[in-house]
C-alpha cells in the first residue's frame, strides 16, 4: 500500500521492524511482512524481499533521523501527507520536513542472528569462537557423570548443515563444537540428543530460534526443505554414533503461526530422514507452544517406532502463575503436571519427555528450602515420564536457571534417583550442551 504521513499518534501501522544490513544501512518491515520502498514518486510497502530498492542509511543525532535511499535523496513528509524521497540538498537537523524522530519500540531479541550481525563477521567470530572454548568443556561431562547424568540434549541451529562457512551473518564453529561434545559424551558413557532449536525463518519468533525480527517465518515450503536437509545432514553424519541416543525434529513451534497440519507433516518427513541413516534412534517430536494439546501429536501417527513427544514443563511465562505462593507451585506439579503425565503414559503411543523444566518460579521471596521442596516435586513427578526429563540449562547468568550452580549450592537434589544405574532399565539423565539443558529418563 501507498504510504502517507498523516497520524498524530503512532500505532502497529506506523510501526516496522528494522533489518539491520550494515552499520548505517536497513531495511523497513511492516508487521504484515511488507518492505518499504520510496521513490520521489511516493512510497509504498508491498516488497515481499528486501533488494537495493529497499534499503535505507539512517543518519543519527540525539533522537533525530535523516533517512536515505540508494541514490543519496532524503526522504521527506511532503505536501498532502505524502511521504516521497525528494528532498532537495542536505537536511539540517533543525525542524523540517525530512528530519524525523524514531522510537525504538522494543529491542527484545538478543539471539545468534543479533548478536552475530551486529558485531560484524570479524568481531562476533572472534566473540563466538572464545564463548565455544571455554563455556562448555570436558570438566562438564565430568561433573555431569560424577553426578548420574547419562545424556545430554543439545540445542542446535539450522546453520550448523553449513558448517565451517554458514550463510551470513551466522558464524562457522558450531559444528566443531557439535563434534566435540559427542566426543566427550562417549569418554564418559553419557548419550547425546541433538535437538533443532532453530529452524530457517523461525518456528515460534523468538531470539532461541535465531529469528531476525521476531516474525515466523518457517511454514513455508521452502524452508520446510531447508530444514528437512539440515535434518539430512545431522542424521548422515552422527545416525551411527555409539554417543546418539536421539535428533529432536524441531524445538518448540509456535501453535499460532505453525499449523498442525504442516507440522505433522514436516515431522513424517523428518522421521523418514532419520530412519535412512539409523534403525533405533529415537525421532523426537516437540509439542506446539502456545494453545496446542499434546494428544494432538499421539494422534498424529508420525512412526512406527522410538517415537518421543517432547513436553516443556515451566512456573513461568503465563499469568496464571504471577501470585501462586511456594506451596502452590508445588501443588500445581502434583495436581496438574503428575495427572496429565500419567494420562500420556497410558496413552497408546509415543513415549512422554519432559524436555525442559526448571527450578525456578514467580515467586520473589523463595527460601533455600522452598527451592529444594519445589525442585523435588518437580524430580519426583518428572521422573515418571515414561522418556525421562531435560532441565534447561546446563550452565546460565541466572542462577536458578544454572543446573551446575543448583547442584553445587544444594538448591537442586538429585538424590538416590540420580544414581548411575544400567542402560538395561533405559534410565537416562541428560542436559543441554550450550543452552544446556538436563533430563532423567525411566
Amino acid at each position: 500500500m501507498n504510504v502517507t504521513v498523516d497520524r498524530d499518534v503512532a500505532s502497529s501501522w506506523e510501526t516496522f521492524r528494522l533489518w539491520r544490513v550494515s552499520t548505517s544501512e536497513f531495511h523497513f518491515r511492516t508487521l504484515q511482512g511488507q518492505f518499504l520502498t520510496c521513490g520521489s514518486g511516493g512510497c509504498s510497502a508491498t516488497a515481499e524481499s528486501p533488494s537495493t530498492l529497499e534499503t535505507f542509511v539512517i543518519e543519527r543525532n540525539n533522537g533525530r533521523v535523516h533517512i536515505k535511499v540508494g541514490n543519496g535523496a532524503y526522504l521527506q513528509a511532503a505536501i498532502e501527507n505524502q511521504l516521497t524521497a525528494d528532498y532537495p540538498g542536505n537536511p539540517g537537523w533543525d525542524n523540517n520536513a525530512a528530519t524525523f524522530e524514531m522510537t525504538i519500540v522494543a529491542n527484545n531479541l538478543h539471539g545468534d542472528y543479533q548478536l552475530a550481525n551486529g558485531y560484524l563477521h570479524n568481531e562476533a567470530k572472534r566473540i563466538l569462537k572464545r564463548h565455544r572454548n571455554s563455556f562448555i568443556t570436558i570438566d562438564d561431562f565430568n561433573f555431569l557423570y560424577r553426578h548420574g547424568i547419562n545424556t545430554v540434549r543439545i540445542p542446535v541451529g539450522w546453520w550448523i548443515a553449513y558448517d565451517p562457512n554458514p550463510p551470513a551473518p551466522f558464524i562457522g564453529g558450531s559444528l566443531e563444537s557439535l563434534d566435540n561434545a559427542f566426543s566427550w559424551a562417549q569418554a564418559y558413557n553419557i548419550k547425546c540428543i541433538i535437538d533443532l532449536h532453530a529452524a530457517p525463518g523461525s518456528q515460534n519468533g523468538m531470539e532461541h530460534s535465531a529469528s531476525r525480527d521476531g516474525s515466523t517465518d518457517w511454514p513455508s515450503q521452502a524452508y520446510i526443505s531447508q530444514t528437512l536437509h539440515v535434518i539430512d545432514f545431522l542424521a548422515s553424519r552422527f545416525g551411527t554414533h555409539p554417543a546418539l541416543l536421539g535428533i529432536e525434529l524441531l524445538n518448540e513451534p509456535s501453535a499460532a503461526t505453525v499449523p498442525l497440519d504442516t507440522l505433522v507433516s514436516y515431522y513424517k518427513q523428518g522421521y523418514e530422514i532419520v530412519r535412512k541413516y539409523s534403525p533405533s534412534a529415537y525421532v523426537i517430536i516437540c509439542q506446539r507452544i502456545g494453545n496446542a494439546d499434546p494428544l494432538e501429536l499421539y494422534q498424529a501417527n508420525i512412526g512406527s517406532h522410538n517415537i518421543v513427544v517432547d513436553l516443556h514443563y515451566y512456573n513461568l511465562f503465563d499469568t496464571f502463575f504471577v501470585n501462586m505462593s511456594a506451596e502452590d507451585n508445588i501443588q500445581f506439579i502434583y495436581k496438574s503436571r503428575e495427572a496429565q503425565l500419567q494420562a500420556l503414559n497410558n496413552a497408546n503411543g509415543p513415549l512422554v519427555f519432559i524436555g525442559e523444566w526448571v527450578n525456578e518460579w514467580n515467586v520473589t521471596s523463595g527460601s533455600q528450602t522452598d527451592y529444594q521442596d519445589f525442585g523435588r516435586a518437580q524430580l519426583e513427578v518428572y521422573n515418571a515420564a515414561s522418556f525421562g526429563w531435560a532441565y534447561w540449562t546446563l550452565k546460565n547468568d541466572r542462577q536458578h536457571w544454572d543446573f551446575e550452580w543448583n547442584i553445587r549450592n544444594n538448591f537442586l537434589q538429585l538424590g538416590k534417583s540420580a544414581n548411575k544405574q544400567s542402560f538395561n532399565s533405559l534410565v537416562l539423565l541428560g542436559l543441554a550442551y550450550a543452552l544446556a539443558h538436563l533430563h532423567q529418563i525411566l
